[in-house]
C-alpha cells in the first residue's frame, strides 16, 4: 500500500483507507439487516480489506460485487447457525435471570461459552477460506483462538470497542462494521505472520474477487 503523499494531496493514503473502510462498513451494516447475511457480509469485507496489501482498492462497489458472487447455501447456513446460536444464548440468559437454582454460576458459564463462540465465529469470518469453506474456516479459527490467545483478546477488545461506539452514538452503528472488519483482518494477518495460524490456506485471495 502506498504510504507517501502525492504533491497537492490533502488527505494521506491512510486517511483515504479510513474513509474507504467507513464506506464498506455502511455497506456491511445495510447488507446485514436480514441478520442471516451477517457472516457472509463480514467475511467479504475482511477479504476486500485484505486486498490492500496487493494494491486492490477498498470500495463498497468491490464489496458488493464480491458478496454478489459468493452468496450460496453455505453462507446462508452459516447465517442460520449464527442466529440459532444467538437465540440459544438469549434463552439461556433468560432462564438464568428467572432465578433458577445455581443461576449465577450458570450465567458465568453461559457467558464464557458465548464469548468463546463469538471469538471463533469472528475469527472464522476473517480467514480467507471462509469464502469457500465455512467448516474449514471455523476449524482454523478454533485452532487460532487456542494458539493465539493474545489475538483472541484483541477480538474481544475490538467487539467491546465497536459496541461502545454504537452505544454512545447510535448512527455509528452503521460505521463500526467496517472498523470491526479491519480489526479482524489485522488480527488474522498478525497471526499468520507470527506463524500462530497454520491451519488452512493462508493469505490466498479468492479468485472470484479479483478484478472487482
Amino acid at each position: 500500500m502506498r504510504t507517501d503523499r502525492e504533491p497537492g494531496e490533502i488527505l494521506g493514503p491512510r486517511m483515504s483507507l479510513f474513509a474507504d473502510v467507513l464506506s464498506v462498513g455502511v455497506a456491511v451494516a445495510v447488507v446485514s439487516l436480514p441478520l442471516v447475511t451477517l457472516p457472509a457480509a463480514l467475511s467479504t469485507a475482511c477479504e476486500v480489506l485484505r486486498g490492500v496489501r496487493d494494491g486492490r482498492p477498498v470500495t463498497a462497489r468491490r464489496f458488493l460485487g464480491g458478496l454478489r458472487r459468493r452468496l450460496r447455501s453455505g453462507d446462508v447456513a452459516a447465517g442460520l447457525v449464527t442466529l440459532a446460536g444467538l437465540g440459544l444464548l438469549l434463552v439461556d440468559l433468560a432462564l438464568v435471570s428467572a432465578g433458577l437454582p445455581g443461576g449465577p454460576a450458570l450465567g458465568v458459564a453461559v457467558a464464557a461459552v458465548g464469548v468463546c463462540a463469538a471469538v471463533v465465529g469472528l475469527r472464522a469470518c476473517a480467514r480467507p477460506e471462509s469464502a469457500v469453506d465455512w467448516p474449514g474456516a471455523v476449524r482454523g479459527a478454533a485452532h487460532d483462538a487456542v494458539r493465539d490467545v493474545g489475538g483472541s483478546a484483541l477480538v474481544v477488545l475490538a467487539v467491546v470497542t465497536a459496541a461502545l461506539c454504537a452505544w454512545m452514538l447510535l448512527p455509528l452503528a452503521f460505521l463500526v462494521p467496517g472498523l470491526l472488519a479491519l480489526a479482524l483482518t489485522a488480527i488474522d494477518v498478525r497471526g499468520a505472520a507470527r506463524g500462530t495460524a497454520v491451519t488452512g490456506p493462508r493469505g490466498k485471495e479468492v479468485a472470484s474477487q479479483e478484478g472487482v
